[in-house]
């Protein structure tokens, strides 16, 4: 795996770690009847989901990519 790929990985699990997080305070806030804030640690969450799939999705380009790579060589060496 390429270094890129692994950051986006290392990127995409910290993004999902907050949105866990953000979903939590959501829910004591819904909780305790706090709906503006709740809304607001649910709008965060949402947010740090899309840029978990985001990079979640360029590590499989870069996966592809890799991939790519190998079966060029593995052409060229059988040609």
């Amino acid at each position: 795996m390429s270094k890129q790929s692994a950051e986006h990985h290392t990127k995409a699990a910290e993004h999902h770690e907050h949105a866990a997080k953000h979903h939590k305070e959501a829910a004591k806030h819904h909780e305790s009847g706090n709906a503006e804030t709740a809304a607001h640690h649910a709008h965060l969450a949402h947010g740090h989901t899309q840029f978990a799939n985001h990079h979640a999705g360029e590590a499989a380009k870069s996966h592809i990519a890799d991939h790519n790579k190998t079966d060029d060589k593995a052409k060229a060496t059988k040609a």
